[in-house]
């Protein structure tokens, strides 16, 4: 019996690569401290060496363009095999070549940091049994320190922010594990700022050219914590809760009013959220400073006015498979994980000692 030899042909070579790439990402998943060291601590961070000084230096997103230049594409297959143009074999290999090199270059350009060891192993963070009364304790404190941060932004700039920010992660870079500077940060607005607001969303990492995205219609007391949000995931961070920590931690531990009312304003919002449900809630409520509930209002009607609920719940459902795919169990709710982070890390006096951080 005669079997013949196989040979890779050219069109092949993006999808065996892919198949390659989704084994590595089983590895990845399996072996999360082998990944951390390997890719998260050593490969990525070159990577965004290598890739962000360039992409930095273009005033336009790379990766926005990068999105739209696909979609285009695709819409080209369809019309040329519509009007007969190209054979329907020929249109099947080059979109299984585009989705298998976008593919490919998303996890090893970034994508592998989503199967890296959790906070808690990265940062040494001790767990705690979460129960209401710590709740509401943290709620409270979250409350005092909002108030106590509340700024106007009549007069800010943001090239002061994203400076604070920066001065504020290459402090904190050994106790968030991080390497710094690991390239360079210029936030871009979102190409498509009104659709992605309509969607509610803020703002997005692009991991084919390291960039980060803030939407343009976010309104000013937003910008700080949203910025360093996106920063977070520069560095790596794939975990929306986790990066939503960093965030909070960055800019509660500068100097700057702005950063330090910007993070607790929108972490509060989980805190809200959270405590809704609990016996207290309405008297800590009551304690709310009443600038920070007319800031909380104007981000609300904001947000409202710019929500298309068919879009909205399109993106977050496109957003929760996608989540889930890269192994975030939760999805979407996610987000509100950052509860939990600022707990453990408020309860852990042991670490903020050992790095020289305050809660503020």
């Amino acid at each position: 019996m005669r079997f013949r030899r196989f040979r890779l042909q050219k069109w092949m070579i993006f999808p065996v690569l892919a198949l390659v790439t989704f084994g590595l990402t089983k590895l990845a998943y399996r072996f999360p401290a082998v990944t951390e060291k390997w890719y998260s601590q050593k490969i990525y961070p070159f990577v965004a060496r290598v890739i962000s000084p360039f992409s930095s230096s273009i005033p336009v997103s790379l990766d926005d363009l990068f999105y739209i230049l696909l979609i285009i594409t695709f819409f080209a297959l369809i019309i040329l095999l519509i009007f007969r143009m190209i054979s329907l074999k020929r249109a099947g290999k080059i979109a299984l070549n585009m989705l298998a090199a976008t593919y490919v270059l998303f996890y090893f350009l970034w994508g592998f940091n989503y199967f890296r060891q959790d906070l808690y192993l990265r940062l040494t963070l001790a767990k705690h049994e979460p129960d209401n009364k710590t709740l509401m304790k943290q709620l409270k404190k979250i409350v005092e320190d909002t108030n106590k941060s509340w700024c106007t932004f009549e007069e800010w700039d943001k090239n002061g922010v994203n400076l604070s920010i920066e001065k504020s992660y290459e402090k904190l870079a050994p106790a968030l594990k991080i390497s710094y500077p690991a390239g360079k940060r210029k936030a871009k607005s979102i190409t498509l700022s009104r659709f992605f607001a309509r969607a509610g969303i803020s703002g997005y990492y692009g991991p084919f050219f390291n960039e980060i995205h803030v939407n343009s219609y976010i309104l000013p007391v937003e910008y700080p914590f949203i910025l360093a949000h996106e920063k977070a995931h520069q560095f790596g961070v794939t975990n929306e809760a986790e990066a939503n920590f960093y965030a909070w931690l960055v800019c509660t531990q500068s100097k700057s009013k702005h950063l330090q009312y910007s993070a607790n304003l929108h972490v509060l919002q989980y805190f809200l959220y959270r405590g809704y449900m609990l016996d207290e809630y309405e008297e800590i409520l009551k304690k709310l400073d009443k600038r920070v509930k007319k800031d909380l209002q104007l981000i609300r009607e904001n947000w409202m006015n710019l929500r298309n609920e068919k879009i909205d719940e399109a993106a977050s459902k496109m957003n929760d498979f996608y989540l889930k795919t890269n192994k975030i169990k939760d999805g979407v709710i996610e987000y509100s994980g950052v509860v939990k982070f600022v707990m453990d890390y408020s309860n852990d006096a042991a670490f903020q000692k050992k790095y020289n951080l305050t809660r503020k």
